[in-house]
């Protein structure tokens, strides 16, 4: 077992004997704060190779070792930077990833929620009562329906239509003969 591991092993365990593991939202905060410092190093780095090009350029002809050296500790930056590059991804997928498992069980929480608020709603149901309440639904509603039609209904037929239609067609006449 590498000294690597055993570093890890003997801490982790020792965490978990301690208290339980970070909540996903600090994790997720730490995460954040991490790629912050890494991005300034990253800034900082890449002003380091520019000052470095330029100490390069300025001793290029008059003192090669001073050019030299420039261009050694620019490549040490360089390889700084991909380093840095590299974590940072790391640690954005890391970070993506648990904020997708913290919204999944968020979302599979409130599901939960949902279906046992459904399974109360339908504990005090019976099918066969539901069939029998819309059944007297429907027949109300028939009854109600023949009420209606019953109260719309005129008081028989107050005027003879012939004498309507015979009125009718005494006034297309005196609008014929007026036009």
């Amino acid at each position: 077992m590498s000294k690597v591991s055993r570093l890890l092993k003997g801490v982790s365990g020792a965490r978990s004997r301690r208290a339980p593991g970070p909540t996903p939202q600090e994790a997720i905060h730490r995460l954040r704060e991490t790629e912050a410092m890494l991005s300034k190093k990253q800034e900082y780095l890449e002003q380091k190779i520019e000052q470095e090009l330029a100490i390069a350029r300025k001793n290029g002809t008059k003192n090669k070792r001073a050019a030299l050296q420039a261009l050694k500790r620019k490549k040490r930056h360089e390889q700084q930077l991909t380093q840095i590059d590299g974590t940072l991804s790391t640690m954005e997928f890391q970070r993506e990833a648990l904020e997708s498992a913290s919204i999944n069980t968020e979302v599979l929480k409130n599901m939960g929620y949902a279906a046992r608020a459904a399974k109360g709603v339908h504990q005090n149901m019976d099918l066969d009562k539901i069939d029998s309440l819309m059944q007297d639904i429907t027949e109300q509603q028939e009854v109600a329906q023949e009420i209606c039609d019953a109260i719309s209904r005129p008081f028989g037929d107050m005027y003879d239509e012939d004498d309507l239609l015979a009125e009718l067609a005494e006034l297309e006449m005196e609008d014929e003969e007026e036009g």
